[in-house]
């Protein structure tokens, strides 16, 4: 069959106001989160510091997603990111299916990045309801998403450049206390990271345990492509922004779970404790619990507004390619696709009401219909890579300015990866419910996908 020439880059109607700083920022700080700073602790509880190496794994996976979503992403840039790839490797259903399963995605975790940033201004201020807390920052960030595309920008950097130094001054602070360069310390040598059953307490089913604990925490790196269509010059910002975070998230990933597990024995480690505060408690320095605190608070309402702006992108960009209702394309004098905006707040609401009064019934199961989405996700974005990029080789060489390393090789070594990651998932008894409610939310968008194209062929 033969296929229709790849487009020329369109011009998109929405604003062109987000500059290289804030890109760069934002592949910085959009995948440093709460995942990061509280959940690695029940990576190392598994692990021990063998969760080293399981974020490397990790880390490596979501490097070569990263690279080939921005292969992509600078030969063809579009709103809507890795959908339209999709769409224009695999067809319409492809396309439907992997935009509306990410909308899906953004908008139920946005509730969880509300309620938990709700609790902890709910510990601040006790007599402030969580519902109230909820209100004022869902009302706050939609106000900043439906202005100018450079407000969410300027948050976005702000939030972002708060997180990244949090983490270099805690990487710096933990070093200097490895080697006694810190008052009342002294040289901790590698009794940590040799005791305590030795580097791999657990063998290597621990290192893997570690991984499915912690790969989840990458996502979010993502929305980088999508907010790339509305800065100055798509190709060359987004390309820039791929080479910048890539290395460096992984460099900040490795970096503290290196230091954590070198300066505290692994076993001091707990679920649900954030292992930065543990740190920061054991060099002394004053309020650690306060600030990481404010650190997570931070990051938590950095990825609500992320997710906002992403989820609105992708729907618009949804029924541009009239895959969504077309009322959704109307965009403001300042190229802000408003009803967008309001469509997946609306369904925002919904899912933090849910969260409010059934967290272990309703809200549940879509968590769970969401928990390996990003699976699907990353591994249509491997596909598409892999049938585009023969293409643009092709038809536009030119525009492939950023490449995938040893295509196709690492393409196909990631997409084993995906795969060994979701036979693990289904043969743990914690992770298999997610495996399968998100394989039952995908196939229902798959059959949604295919009943349409059956009435677009007969019609």
């Amino acid at each position: 069959m033969s296929q229709a020439p790849l487009p020329d880059v369109a011009e998109e109607p929405l604003g062109h106001g987000l500059k290289q700083r804030h890109l760069t920022m934002l592949g910085l700080g959009g995948v440093i989160g709460a995942g990061l700073f509280v959940g690695s602790g029940a990576g190392i509880s598994v692990a021990g510091p063998g969760i080293v190496v399981s974020y490397l794994l990790a880390g490596a996976l979501a490097m070569l997603v990263m690279r080939m979503l921005g292969e992509m992403s600078a030969a063809l840039p579009a709103s809507g990111s890795f959908s339209v790839h999709a769409e224009r490797a695999m067809g319409r259903w492809a396309g439907f299916s992997v935009g509306w399963l990410y909308w899906f995605l953004l908008v139920v975790v946005l509730a969880v990045e509300a309620t938990g940033a709700a609790n902890i201004a709910h510990g601040w201020l006790p007599d402030v309801p969580q519902w109230a807390w909820v209100l004022v920052f869902m009302l706050v960030f939609t106000a900043s998403n439906l202005a100018a595309v450079r407000n969410f920008g300027e948050f976005e950097f702000w939030f972002a450049a708060l997180k990244v130094g949090a983490i270099v001054l805690f990487l710096v602070l933990s070093t200097l206390a490895i080697f006694g360069l810190l008052p009342d310390t002294e040289p901790v040598g590698l009794a940590n990271l040799t005791g305590q059953g030795g580097f791999l307490p657990h063998g290597w089913s621990g290192v893997v345990s570690g991984v499915l604990a912690v790969v989840f925490a990458f996502g979010g790196l993502e929305v980088v492509t999508i907010a790339a269509a509305e800065s100055d010059d798509p190709a060359r910002s987004v390309a820039r922004a791929v080479r910048s975070a890539v290395w460096r998230i992984l460099f900040f990933y490795i970096g503290s779970m290196l230091v954590i597990v070198t300066l505290l024995p692994w076993t001091a480690m707990k679920p649900g404790e954030s292992p930065y505060v543990a740190v920061l408690d054991s060099i002394g320095i004053p309020g650690a619990g306060q600030i990481m605190n404010i650190v997570v608070f931070v990051a938590l309402l950095s990825a609500l507004n992320a997710n906002l702006y992403g989820s609105s992108r992708m729907v618009f960009s949804l029924a541009e390619r009239g895959e969504a209702p077309a009322a959704l394309l109307k965009v403001s004098a300042g190229g802000v696709p408003r009803r967008a905006v309001v469509a997946s707040v609306a369904f925002g609401f919904v899912s933090v009401v849910l969260n409010l009064l059934w967290p272990k019934t309703i809200f549940l199961y879509m968590l769970n219909a969401v928990g390996a989405v990003l699976l699907f996700v990353w591994a249509l974005i491997a596909v598409s890579q892999l049938l585009l990029r023969r293409r643009l080789e092709r038809e536009v060489p030119e525009r492939l300015t950023l490449r995938m390393w040893a295509f196709p090789y690492l393409t196909w070594a990631a997409l084993a990866g995906m795969a060994a990651v979701l036979v693990l998932m289904l043969a743990d008894d914690s992770a298999r419910p997610q495996v399968l409610w998100s394989g039952g939310a995908a196939a229902v968008v798959l059959a949604v996908a295919g009943l349409r194209e059956l009435r677009t062929r007969r019609a």
